[in-house]
């Protein structure tokens, strides 16, 4: 399948199903991470790759568990910081001794309930390269910027204040999630998301150059769900998901990924 369209090339990117856990889980939920990798031994996915970040306090238990499995494991948030007197904080480095091998960084919820700026985001992000991590950064338009048809203006000055100049297709992944479909059940329409998704490939051309935004992985979240998986992983230029709620049973992100299968990507 064709998945990405840049300065007149064409480029195949393998997606990547990414679930997002927030402040959820315990102990006992690292069961779920047990059934997901039992799931994808007896029936794998090998179109696409699986990524699970889930709390902190669960990274070393976690890895523990999917050790040998092929499911990666991120975190999600990191201080851009590499240690000192930041009580509460977690460095990047951190995150790495613990099993990481990606951190999101800039998501909506850290943005708002933090007030994190851009200029946080794109040193969040340079502190993920520099302890070896992936970072994933996120985008997203509010609902009310959405209904005033800002969404793709917003997009951008994100972009461009968030994504460091030195960022490589190897090490970044930008997901897109509109504000106001995470949680909500609501989603933009696939010709939206192809929009956004388009707009976005081609402004990392014009940051990064045409060869890394062709091969950089975008993702879609906002209310993913079994349901609406095929609708909105096939949209040209979209390159796997982020996934929230349905990323806590091991089932509906299963059925997520399996949405891949066979697609020969």
């Amino acid at each position: 399948m064709v998945i990405a369209r840049i300065g007149g090339r064409v480029t195949r990117i393998k997606p990547l199903v990414a679930g997002n856990w927030k402040m959820n889980g315990l102990g006992g939920s690292l069961s779920e991470l047990a059934a997901l990798r039992d799931h994808l031994a007896a029936s794998p996915v090998p179109e696409a790759d699986a990524m699970m970040c889930p709390p902190a306090t669960l990274l070393t238990r976690a890895h523990e568990v999917l050790s040998g499995s092929g499911i990666l494991l991120g975190a999600q948030d990191c201080s851009p910081h590499p240690s000192g007197a930041h009580t509460g904080d977690i460095s990047a480095e951190m995150l790495a001794d613990a099993g990481a091998t990606a951190v999101i960084v800039g998501h909506s919820e850290r943005r708002h309930d933090h007030g994190e700026t851009d200029a946080e985001v794109h040193a969040k992000a340079l502190a993920a390269y520099r302890a070896g991590l992936t970072a994933i950064i996120c985008i997203g338009e509010t609902e009310e910027q959405y209904r005033e048809g800002h969404t793709l203006d917003v997009l951008r000055s994100q972009l461009e204040g968030s994504v460091p100049e030195g960022a490589r297709a190897g090490t970044t992944i930008v997901a897109y999630e509109p504000v106001w479909a995470i949680g909500t059940g609501l989603t933009p329409t696939p010709p939206e998301v192809a929009q956004v998704h388009g707009l976005i490939r081609t402004v990392l051309g014009q940051m990064l150059g045409d060869s890394e935004a062709g091969a950089m992985r975008l993702l879609y979240g906002g209310s993913v769900k079994p349901s609406n998986a095929a609708d909105l992983l096939f949209v040209p230029d979209v390159n796997g998901a982020l996934v929230g709620g349905a990323s806590l049973k091991a089932k509906d992100f299963y059925e997520i990924m399996s949405v891949y299968a066979g697609s020969g990507i």
